[in-house]
């Protein structure tokens, strides 16, 4: 397996070729997602700071990547630590651990393409805010004085 994180952590991927000829740009376990890749998924025309997301998952790891376009990532993890992101490089993405609270703003032009490591499950998500803060206090009562990952 790849480097595990605990934080939404900024990838670099391995990218060749010139602007002559276009460039190529690699992202796997062997090139730095630190997963092994389930699903892939995509948006793209979506509106002008339209927020998307608003959801965490209970298993599922993700990198989210602007293929094109620039999109605003505000992460929160369980220890109420918070995470902004301006994503504007296909060269670069930004890990979700499970348990992470994301939501997306998006120029209208963003593309963005998503490797995750589950299949999709409806169970997996947590929709509710409310919901991952009451996780985050369970978390704490369990482990006192521990931050969670």
């Amino acid at each position: 397996m790849g480097i595990a994180y605990d934080k939404p952590t900024v990838l670099q991927f391995q990218t060749n070729g010139s602007g002559a000829e276009g460039y190529l740009t690699v992202a796997s376990l062997e090139q730095g997602v630190p997963f092994v890749i389930r699903r892939v998924f995509w948006t793209y025309f979506t509106p002008n700071n339209i927020t998307r997301g608003r959801h965490a998952h209970l298993e599922t790891e993700m990198v989210i990547i602007a293929v094109h376009g620039r999109i605003r990532l505000m992460t929160e993890i369980l220890s109420g630590e918070t995470f902004e992101f301006n994503l504007d490089k296909p060269t670069e993405g930004v890990y979700i651990p499970p348990l992470c609270w994301h939501v997306m703003e998006y120029s209208h032009d963003a593309v963005q393409m998503v490797l995750a490591s589950t299949e999709y499950t409806p169970a997996d998500y947590i929709r509710s805010y409310d919901t991952f803060r009451q996780l985050a206090r369970q978390e704490e009562r369990t482990y006192p004085g521990h931050t969670p990952p």
